[in-house]
């Protein structure tokens, strides 16, 4: 049984998230910021090899499991961008504004504005954890012509949710939980957690 897992992610958006979609979980998830864990250059070319490179930087300099993700946004008309680069899709002193910016700037001409936020969930045991837990989720929807909403973060105001039908950015923490990318990966990982950590 883990006491306690750090959080491979200084976003405070995510660490936002992620306690609330976690907070049922019998443990204290700790962002890695506060335990004096660097980020470390994401060098992978998939989530799936970002996320684990985080998860095992975490766990390296704590010595706790640690949970990482990596996400992003995957837009068809621009051949999936801006994919594992979309927190730094405007360069790399790139804010949520001027990411949504160049997007919309991309999409001005295209009519085909179908895109899916994608998240991948890795979960260490240990650094040296040979068979790491991945999760996968993700959230189809479209890029909006404009902004809509104060909630979220990210691509959020621009991302328009048939299901619900309105912007990422308008629904509340409960309401995107239940259709997010991160919760639909959250939903695949959390029955193997829960096996790791009754264990």
């Amino acid at each position: 049984m883990f006491d306690k897992i750090v959080l491979a992610s200084g976003n405070q958006g995510k660490i936002r998230e992620f306690n609330h979609l976690l907070s049922d979980l019998g443990c204290h998830v700790v962002a890695q910021g506060e335990l004096g864990v660097q980020e470390v250059p994401e060098t992978g070319s998939t989530f799936v090899e970002n996320a684990i490179i985080k998860a095992r930087n975490a766990a390296k300099v704590t010595g706790l499991p640690a949970l990482a993700d990596d996400s992003g946004l995957v837009v068809q008309a621009l051949h999936g961008a801006p994919g594992i680069y979309s927190s730094r899709y405007a360069g790399s002193d790139a804010t949520d504004e001027s990411n949504i910016d160049k997007l919309l700037s991309e999409l001005a001409e295209q009519t085909q504005r179908s895109a899916y936020f994608t998240c991948v969930l890795v979960f260490m045991r240990h650094a040296d954890d040979p068979s790491p837990i991945i999760a996968q989720g993700r959230w189809h929807g479209q890029i909006a012509q404009a902004r809509h909403g104060e909630q979220g973060f990210g691509y959020d105001p621009v991302f328009f949710c048939p299901r619900t039908g309105r912007h990422a950015a308008e629904l509340d923490k409960s309401e995107k939980a239940s259709v997010s990318h991160r919760a639909l990966a959250l939903s695949v990982l959390l029955p193997e957690l829960t096996k790791v950590l009754g264990g």
